[in-house]
């Protein structure tokens, strides 16, 4: 529909939510920025959303629709702020801290980030709020992922998650954390939390949570966007250049890994010939990076087991030893449920089915699996190449009460159907 014409009820929704998804968290961000408080600058941001639902039916979608919801939001929170003088005297307060804590901030310095949501990735990357925190509320107020998507990036359950987010929020308002740009000598201490929301962004978009669709492309590549950004504003990071190598090598896979439906194809099926080869290459180079200079980092090893995919021309001829062994380096960096199963799978390509299986039956009791769908898909397909039909079929149908998206669902579905058969 044309800028400025009429427009039904319908489109201008479907409108609002296209700029609403791609511009949330650039719009949340420059709030923030501009008034220093987070729950002010959702409330507007929400209000400008239903102001625009209201107006752009009779008025037409504008132009520039996001300016639109900028500009809509900033004097709503102007107008919030002159009814209630004690909230804007608290604001005051909080704006003239991170003006001391950092001279020149509130005009714009020329050192600072390139892009809003990456200072605020670092601002909500604060060492006074706990690791975990931190993550929850960059992912669910400046990613834009649902508190049930960021709950399934922690393995768990959606309540726990709403709760470390209003706990994230008291805290900086207790606290009295300033929205500020950390200083040169606080990035490296921050870099772990940002690298760690970018990469559960990326996540949510490779595989997503819920929906209609496996892969949700838009936030697979903001994330790449944040962290080509992060690898330029800081090139001697060794784990930003192994997380955007691990970023580009998977990403790089995308093409090839839904069917024609919108289907999973699975990486053993997959038509390598889609592969964005550029983009392998690119990483490839950025791996040795990674891994040059000291001891690995996390990404790097993720980096490096990716490049092994890619580098092989089918599953067959894939390094499984060299992978089995990068999984070992990695489980001793950062020891986790999640690492152990991709472990396990590894060695069932190594070793045989049978290896793999009794790896995976020894994590059985780890409660943060039960609701991670690749574990138990993992274990049915096992079971399957083991002839174990009945037990795949348990395992299956364990997974399909958790698979989150109807893609998946209606893959495990028709396992279940070859089953039968």
């Amino acid at each position: 529909m044309a800028a400025g014409g009429e427009a039904s009820a319908g489109d201008a929704r479907v409108a609002v939510e296209a700029v609403f998804r791609e511009e949330r968290g650039l719009l949340l961000a420059t709030l923030v920025r501009r008034f220093g408080d987070l729950d002010l600058a959702e409330e507007v941001t929400s209000e400008a959303v239903e102001a625009a639902l209201l107006h752009w039916p009779a008025e037409g979608v504008p132009a520039r629709p996001g300016a639109w919801l900028l500009t809509t939001a900033r004097r709503r929170a102007v107008d919030r702020l002159r009814r209630d003088r004690a909230y804007a005297a608290r604001l005051a307060v909080l704006q003239a801290d991170a003006e001391r804590a950092e001279p020149g901030a509130a005009s714009g310095s020329p050192g600072g980030l390139p892009d809003d949501r990456l200072q605020l990735f670092f601002t909500c990357a604060h060492p006074a709020l706990a690791a975990e925190d931190r993550t929850a509320l960059t992912l669910r107020c400046l990613a834009g992922l649902t508190t049930p998507e960021v709950a399934r990036a922690f393995l768990v359950p959606t309540a726990t998650m709403a709760q470390r987010i209003v706990r994230a929020k008291k805290k900086i308002r207790e606290a009295r954390i300033p929205f500020r740009v950390p200083g040169p000598d606080e990035l490296p201490g921050r870099l772990p939390g940002v690298l760690q929301v970018l990469y559960s962004v990326f996540t949510e978009g490779y595989a997503a949570s819920s929906g209609p669709r496996l892969q949700r492309l838009d936030l697979a590549e903001e994330a790449l966007r944040l962290a080509r950004i992060l690898h330029r504003l800081l090139p001697a990071e060794r784990e930003c250049a192994g997380l955007l190598a691990l970023l580009l090598l998977v990403h790089a896979r995308r093409g090839a890994r839904t069917g024609p439906e919108g289907e999973p194809v699975l990486l053993e099926d997959q038509d390598r010939g889609r592969w964005d080869r550029p983009m392998i290459e690119e990483g490839r180079g950025l791996v040795v990076r990674a891994l040059t200079g000291g001891p690995a980092g996390p990404y790097g090893v993720q980096a490096a087991i990716a490049a092994l995919h890619d580098e092989a021309a089918d599953v067959a001829s894939t390094d499984w030893p060299q992978i089995v062994a990068l999984y070992d380096v990695l489980s001793a960096l950062v020891p986790s449920p999640v690492v152990a199963v991709n472990r396990a799978v590894a060695v069932a390509m190594r070793d045989g089915p049978g290896a793999g299986l009794a790896l995976l039956d020894a994590l059985a009791g780890e409660p943060r699996l039960r609701a991670y769908p690749p574990y138990a898909v993992a274990r049915g397909d096992l079971l399957s190449r083991l002839g174990r039909a009945g037990e795949a079929a348990v395992a299956y149908r364990e997974a399909l009460e958790l698979a989150g998206t109807e893609p998946e669902r209606a893959a495990l579905r028709r396992k279940l159907g070859e089953g039968r058969g």
